[in-house]
């Protein structure tokens, strides 16, 4: 069993930053691939970012590529997700998955899951 938990969403000003945490704890989870999704109301869940558990490998979905940045803290089991010129279009909840896989995160998403973090941009 994993556990997975975000943390950090907020309101925030369009044109500023927030930071999203996701804390993963259970087995094998260090060498797993952490990645970053969200859902906005109405839509589809959108692929975020994704790294692999020795930064190896890197990915950006393409709404946020060049403003969003994803980092690891590969000790302590934790995704950050660094949010820049945060515009509406960036309000969703913002989920947190873990899997071994990173094909299968990469094409939509792994087996565990965090309860997810809203985030909400104001014009």
């Amino acid at each position: 069993q994993v556990d997975v938990v975000e943390a950090g969403g907020g309101l925030a000003q369009a044109g500023k930053s927030l930071i999203l945490s996701c804390a993963a704890s259970g087995r094998t989870v260090r060498k797993s691939v952490m990645a970053w999704f969200r859902q906005a109301p109405g839509k589809e869940r959108e692929f975020v970012a994704a790294v692999t558990w020795n930064g190896d490998r890197v990915n950006y979905g393409d709404s946020v590529l060049g403003r969003f940045d994803v980092s690891r803290d590969y000790i302590r089991n934790i995704l950050f997700l660094r949010m820049n010129n945060l515009h509406a279009g960036d309000t969703a909840i913002y989920y947190c998955n873990v899997d071994d896989d990173w094909s299968t995160v990469i094409s939509g998403g792994g087996k565990y899951w965090g309860q997810g973090t809203q985030v909400t941009v104001s014009s």
